[in-house]
C-alpha cells in the first residue's frame, strides 16, 4: 500500500510546491532557525539542522531516546494491566488518514499552521536584528 504523500512532510512553502528537498534546502531552514532562536543565521548549530530536516522531510519529531521507545512492541512499554492478554486492533484502512488518525484535511491545516508561524517568527526576528543594527 502507497504511504500518503501528506504524512512525509512539507508540501509548499509560501504557497509553492518545493519538490524533493536539498540540502540546500535544510541549511536555509537552519539558518532561519538560527535567526529566529536569536542568533546569527551563520550560526545555525547542528540541532537547528536537526530541526531543520525534520521541519522539512517530516522525520521523526521525537528525540532519538524517545523514537528507540516508540519503536517498541506496546506489551514491552507498559501494561496498564498486568496478566490482561487485550486484543488486536483492527488498523484504519483509510489513505487518506496518518498514524494519529488526522484526515488530509487536518494535515494540510496543520501544515500550514506550522509555516505561517515559522513565518511570523522568522520575520520577528529580522525585524528585531535590522532594529538592533540600525540604533
Amino acid at each position: 500500500m502507497n504511504k500518503n504523500p501528506l504524512n512525509k512532510g512539507v508540501l509548499t512553502e509560501k504557497g509553492v510546491g518545493i519538490g524533493v528537498v536539498s540540502r540546500r534546502m535544510i541549511r536555509a531552514r537552519a539558518a532561519e532557525d538560527a535567526l529566529i532562536n536569536g542568533r546569527h543565521p551563520r550560526d545555525a548549530t547542528k540541532a537547528d539542522t536537526d530541526e531543520a530536516r525534520q521541519e522539512l522531510t517530516g522525520g521523526p519529531d521525537l528525540s532519538p531516546k524517545d523514537t528507540i521507545l516508540e519503536s517498541a512492541p506496546e506489551s514491552e512499554r507498559w501494561d496498564p494491566l498486568p496478566g490482561s492478554a487485550g486484543h488486536q486492533v483492527p488498523e484504519s484502512s483509510s489513505e487518506d488518514e496518518n498514524e494519529e488518525g488526522e484526515s488530509e484535511e487536518t494535515q494540510l491545516v496543520e501544515e500550514g499552521v506550522k509555516e505561517a508561524t515559522h513565518e511570523q517568527m522568522l520575520a520577528a526576528a529580522r525585524a528585531a536584528e535590522k532594529n538592533s543594527h540600525g540604533e
